[in-house]
């Protein structure tokens, strides 16, 4: 579906964003994950045709965007992280507007939204001014927009930052509806977990890790998260933090020394670089 070869993009002498990035990705929903900086945005704009590399090459379905952008646009909806609606409009103007701006014709853009806004369940407010609407339920209407559209390839830029937990899961929900394939980028690991069938770690404009969700976590199989916060030896420190990874039959003599125990999950790929793993 997704095809990056040796992808570079070099804003200035000293900022390169993006330092050769090369993978393909042919799930259903495939994350960008990393830390704010590693370059998720930057690759993501780049994939939807709106910023041209320095170098390298993309293609989408056997088709190189950066010689023939015009012919893939049609194809995708890129829905970026700082985007607003137009708060005079209801929810089912804004998604309808869109549509007709995407050459759907009135008749068509009406059936679609109307079906959009009920699968996601924003149809009860498809008549309500989207300015009054809670931030989750923005980003459902940019979601639904993105489910009507029927486009072949979604790419969503951080779409649930600054929600709180609750609008974060109606918005994971309107995110499985849509049908076609997703590329998220997210620094939420949760987030990634919950969504994903495939996972790219950025770190510094390079992709350091990739493969599914498990796969990524077998290294830590049968270990959990011991975390303090007094020093000690073979211990990471993250912040005021000291972390190590233990076995599980080790717990209860951490919980003893006055650890915290945790789960792992995506987070402990960024943490685990370096740490000390005790079997």
């Amino acid at each position: 579906m997704i095809e990056v070869i040796d992808l570079v993009k070099r804003y200035s002498e000293k900022v390169t964003a993006l330092k050769g990035i090369s993978f393909q990705a042919d799930k259903r929903v495939t994350s960008i994950i990393g830390r704010n900086g590693a370059g998720k945005t930057t690759l993501l704009r780049i994939l939807s045709t709106q910023l041209l590399p320095t170098s390298g090459s993309v293609r989408i379905n056997g088709i190189d965007i950066i010689k023939r952008p015009d012919e893939i646009r049609n194809k995708i909806v890129s829905i970026p992280q700082e985007a607003s609606p137009i708060g005079v409009l209801t929810a089912f103007e804004q998604v309808k507007m869109y549509l007709v701006g995407r050459r759907f014709s009135f008749m068509e853009a009406t059936r679609e939204a109307n079906r959009a806004l009920d699968e996601i369940g924003l149809n009860e407010f498809k008549n309500t001014p989207t300015d009054t609407l809670s931030g989750g339920m923005k980003r459902k209407v940019f979601v639904a927009m993105a489910l009507a559209s029927n486009a072949e390839i979604v790419f969503l830029d951080e779409p649930t930052t600054g929600l709180d937990p609750l609008s974060r899961m109606e918005v994971w929900s309107a995110i499985r509806q849509i049908d076609s394939h997703i590329i998220l980028t997210t620094h939420y690991m949760e987030e990634a977990q919950e969504l994903s069938e495939e996972v790219f770690l950025v770190e510094t404009g390079k992709i350091i890790e990739q493969g599914t969700v498990d796969n990524l976590l077998k290294r830590f199989d049968g270990m959990v998260r011991a975390e303090t916060t007094s020093p000690c030896d073979n211990c990471i420190k993250v912040s005021n933090t000291y972390i190590r990874y233990i076995s599980k039959d080790k717990v209860q003599d951490y919980v003893e020394k006055g650890f915290t125990v945790k789960s792992v999950n995506l987070d402990d790929l960024f943490i685990s670089k370096g740490v000390y793993l005790e079997p």
